[in-house]
């Protein structure tokens, strides 16, 4: 997503509470010729989220377009566990949920300032349909959709957009710990594969266009809902998924 805004020509501030991660990022953007830096930033903070902005807001002088993709699926060793504990229900809510809610928060008043701003928050295709397996993480993407929605009518009279992004299945780190599971989706299909073997099955079986998506993908339309073609587009939840969720 920060390649794509970069190459679009935004000034992009990578910020993860993964310094090193966010720094990694950044470099390349500046090595491709677009303009960024990082920043450590933990999402579960209010006062850390505000305190990150108004540094920006004093360096920059305007922040135009945030994206919230901060996101985990539990805590510590969760894939190892069939049912999520405290730890994973807390964690999941404090990153996917919190995070969100608090960056947008800190940030809501420069923008409504300006009568201007997009707010972008990338949810999941999880939020349209509850698992068995993951229910804590279905949670906080549903709650994602839903502040999405809350936060376009408090907005929309200072004209400034906030929308969800749901991403369908995309070969992450994440992805590989969660379908590398004994119980997911319980198919007898999926049994004898393993990592990208299930992953390919997966799609074969449940997305009607029969390929995976991408970062670029996502990315792509994130820069789309920042850009002024937008402008009419608030308050939306967009699948990019292939066509595994209509809704």
């Amino acid at each position: 997503i920060s390649k794509v805004l970069a190459e679009q020509g935004a000034n992009v501030v990578v910020t993860d509470i993964d310094l090193e991660g966010a720094q990694r990022t950044s470099e390349e953007i500046v090595k491709s010729g677009g303009q960024s830096q990082s920043a450590h930033l933990d999402v579960t903070s209010p006062d850390a989220a505000q305190s990150l902005i108004s540094d920006l807001l004093g360096q920059l002088g305007q922040i135009d377009i945030v994206v919230n993709n901060a996101g985990v699926v539990g805590a510590h060793g969760w894939w190892e566990r069939k049912v999520p504990n405290e730890d994973d229900w807390d964690t999941v809510l404090a990153i996917n949920l919190r995070g969100v809610v608090n960056v947008s928060q800190a940030v809501e008043d420069s923008m409504k300032e300006r009568r201007h701003g997009k707010i972008i928050n990338i949810a999941s295709i999880a939020s349209r349909q509850g698992s068995p397996s993951i229910p804590h993480y279905n949670v906080s993407k549903a709650g994602v959709v839903s502040w999405t929605q809350s936060h376009a009518l408090q907005l929309a009279p200072y004209q400034i957009n906030v929308n969800a992004i749901c991403p369908g299945l995309l070969w992450t780190p994440l992805f590989e710990h969660l379908i590398g599971r004994p119980d997911f989706l319980d198919n007898q299909a999926l049994e004898g594969l393993t990592g990208r073997e299930r992953f390919e099955k997966v799609i074969e079986l449940g997305t009607p266009m029969q390929k995976e998506q991408t970062p670029e993908d996502i990315g792509k339309l994130a820069a789309f809902l920042a850009s002024d073609d937008a402008h009419n587009i608030t308050g939306q939840a967009i699948n990019v998924d292939g066509g595994r969720r209509m809704n």
